[in-house]
């Protein structure tokens, strides 16, 4: 019975995974195929003229690179301001800090059609007009929560006694925080920053309460089933899917060995 249990289990996780990763297969081919018509929804021969011209798509490599430029900034954003918020958390007691933890939690278990609706009755009231500013400011907002949740992480495990040593050997309070203090946090800056990224990079409700007349590319693939989904939308997508596989290789931690003394 344990075997059997055990080739069950095992018949279930290939299934598990295959279904998990065949969509993107199917993205991977039809990079390659052929189509006779305004869809690429059905292979028609294999070619590679779609991988020697990745931008022949005019409106799709401008709604790529403007939720590129989009991802980039709201990152950099949130990174910054959710390390202050971090260091603010776990190095100073604040009366209510616990209520301040749970209002920056809050956002990750609301719904992401609550925030836009939110955002959008905020711009509106303000009379601020939809567009780069207001995408970059939700971006920014909705990922500022996972950003400094995982640097607070990062700093739990901080020694605050390490740079104290620095201050007390001649460091200016700066240099300390420059030359240890940082080196330390970034893994957990780098971690924010990709995680800020990624969700800024393919969001979709939010962008679409906020976004204006700026079209991101999930706005423009959501849209593309009514024009056209051409073929340098899979190869844009691989290209992508390529750059994540390489980051997460290299962030992937390496065996030291083999444990031989």
């Amino acid at each position: 019975m344990n075997r059997i249990g055990g080739w069950l289990l095992g018949l279930a996780s290939v299934l598990a995974f295959a279904l998990l990763y065949a969509p993107i297969v199917v993205m991977v081919l039809f990079s390659f195929n052929a189509p006779r018509g305004r869809f690429n929804l059905v292979w028609q021969g294999f070619t590679l003229a779609n991988w020697r011209q990745p931008l022949a798509d005019a409106a799709l490599t401008q709604a790529f690179l403007a939720s590129l430029a989009l991802a980039l900034a709201a990152a950099v954003l949130a990174v910054l301001l959710g390390g202050l918020m971090a260091l603010a958390l776990g190095r100073v007691r604040l009366r209510g800090g616990r209520a301040i933890a749970l209002l920056l939690a809050l956002p990750l278990t609301n719904p992401e059609i609550v925030l836009a609706t939110a955002l959008l009755n905020l711009f509106v009231d303000l009379n601020l007009p939809r567009g780069p500013l207001t995408l970059l400011l939700s971006h920014s907002l909705f990922c500022l929560s996972y950003a400094a949740l995982t640097l607070k992480a990062r700093l739990a495990g901080f020694d605050p006694s390490l740079e104290l040593a620095a201050q007390d050997l001649g460091a200016p309070p700066l240099a300390a925080f420059r030359r240890v203090t940082l080196p330390l946090l970034a893994p957990g800056l780098l971690a924010a920053g990709l995680l800020s990224f990624s969700l800024s990079f393919d969001d979709y409700v939010i962008s679409s309460f906020t976004a204006g007349e700026t079209v991101t590319l999930p706005l423009y693939l959501a849209g593309a089933f009514q024009r056209e989904i051409s073929p340098q939308i899979q190869v844009l997508s691989t290209l992508v899917l390529l750059v994540s596989g390489v980051l997460l290789i290299l962030a992937t931690p390496r065996s030291s060995g083999s444990g031989r003394r």
